[in-house]
């Protein structure tokens, strides 16, 4: 009450209330218009490099149908906000504020008496909404969304492979086997080459059919293919060998292209299954009253590993160690992955605290010069992710401590800029 009659008693003081008040309202307009545009801008370049332009190829080419892309499309947009959103907050607070300061309008708010600081307050409070919302897309909907992403596109690949054969390009989707069929007609195949890979370059057999019949047994999950005039041509050092067969038919299981993992990976896990992720692991101990004690044994079967029974006390003193040291490079790799979520959350704060100084000194208004800027800043944060994720097998050198460096550092320089450009040094 006191403040409201003084300022009604001040009309100066009113004046430049109301003033500050539509600057606000400006700022932050501009700043929550540009982010949503770059925002949608960045999510676009990011679908098409994480995954959908397969699926897009699969539409043009008929081999599925435009709601299971749809789908996709809608599975995927929220994991790619995790990085877009951050990206796109960088982006609008240098756009905004390399205008606002190139059109004289900073030093206009200076001249009426308003301060950088009291200007870009909002600004700031809203980059702090952007890490709330980046927290949630971070820990529980973008780790959901990738999972789902990739339980459809496992689906869409089984649907593929017991409906035909795509004509015109080799199918890798069978392990150890790749497949080419020069034209399909409805499972009438002709033009047959399977190609039998004895490792992931080296061909150990090629059978060539003139024509071909596909039969998908779902029952059995196996795709059987008849084969008429076929011939097998073994190869090896002592030369190839081949064989001509009128007629033959060959079985090859789905299971590899339709089995679901039931447990998504760890850098595909939301924050609460890293909690329990975390805890599984804390439970393995590998020290036991007794050699192959009941608990030893338990996790063992646990991390898929076994102790031979005539094995030496030294020789299970060694393996014990062992399996002690991969325990503890499961459970850093869960760290790592618990601390890039939080940590990456507050990207947004770190990025607005740099960028609104930045665009002010670039003093520019035009819309490249602050795009370039934004992407060399992004990718230097990106580097310490990379850094601490990389040595996530390397428990001795903290690598989730890592993390935490480039919100400190942008953090630590954006506010030392801020004070200067409020100084006006």
């Amino acid at each position: 009450m006191e403040f409201a009659g003084a300022a009604a008693l001040n009309p100066p003081l009113c004046a430049l209330l109301n003033q500050l008040k539509t600057l606000h309202k400006y700022l932050v307009g501009q700043v929550l218009t540009v982010t949503l545009l770059t925002v949608a801008v960045f999510t676009v370049v990011l679908l098409v490099g994480n995954g959908l332009k397969e699926i897009l190829t699969l539409l043009v080419s008929g081999q599925i149908r435009p709601s299971l892309m749809f789908k996709a499309f809608l599975y995927l947009i929220p994991f790619v906000w995790i990085f877009a959103l951050p990206m796109g907050l960088l982006t609008a607070t240098l756009l905004v504020f390399g205008r606002f300061s190139a059109d004289q309008e900073l030093t206009a708010a200076r001249a009426s008496g308003v301060s950088l600081l009291s200007l870009v307050m909002p600004v700031l409070l809203l980059s702090l909404f952007g890490c709330s919302l980046s927290a949630w897309f971070n820990m529980e909907i973008g780790p959901r969304s990738r999972v789902a992403y990739l339980r459809l596109t496992r689906e869409l690949k089984s649907e593929l492979m017991n409906a035909q054969l795509p004509a015109g390009r080799p199918i890798r989707d069978f392990p150890g086997y790749i497949f080419y069929v020069g034209k399909n007609h409805g499972g009438d195949l002709e033009d047959v080459k399977i190609y039998q890979l004895q490792n992931e370059t080296n061909v150990a057999s090629m059978i060539l059919a003139v024509r071909g019949k596909m039969k998908p047994d779902r029952a059995s999950n196996q795709l059987i293919i008849d084969l008429v005039d076929a011939q097998i041509i073994q190869f090896d050092k002592r030369g190839n060998n081949i064989a001509h067969f009128p007629t033959s038919s060959w079985n090859f299981s789905l299971n590899a292209v339709t089995n679901q993992v039931t447990k998504p990976k760890i850098s595909d896990m939301t924050f609460g299954q890293l909690r329990q992720e975390m805890r599984d692991i804390d439970q393995l101990r590998f020290a036991g009253p007794g050699t192959n004690s009941p608990a030893e044994v338990l996790a063992m079967q646990r991390m898929n590993l076994s102790l031979a029974t005539n094995a030496t006390p030294a020789q299970t003193k060694v393996f014990l160690r062992e399996a002690e040291d991969m325990r503890g490079r499961q459970s850093e790799q869960v760290r790592v992955e618990m601390h890039r979520q939080i940590a990456f959350s507050f990207a947004c704060f770190g990025f607005t605290l740099v960028g609104i100084p930045l665009g002010i000194r670039v003093h520019r208004r035009e819309t490249n010069i602050g795009v370039a800027l934004a992407l060399v800043l992004v990718v230097g944060y990106y580097a310490f992710i990379m850094l601490g994720e990389s040595l996530s097998a390397r428990p001795e050198l903290y690598p989730h401590l890592i993390l935490w460096l480039p919100n400190f550092i942008f953090q630590a320089v954006g506010a030392a800029l801020l004070w200067r450009a409020n100084r006006g040094i």
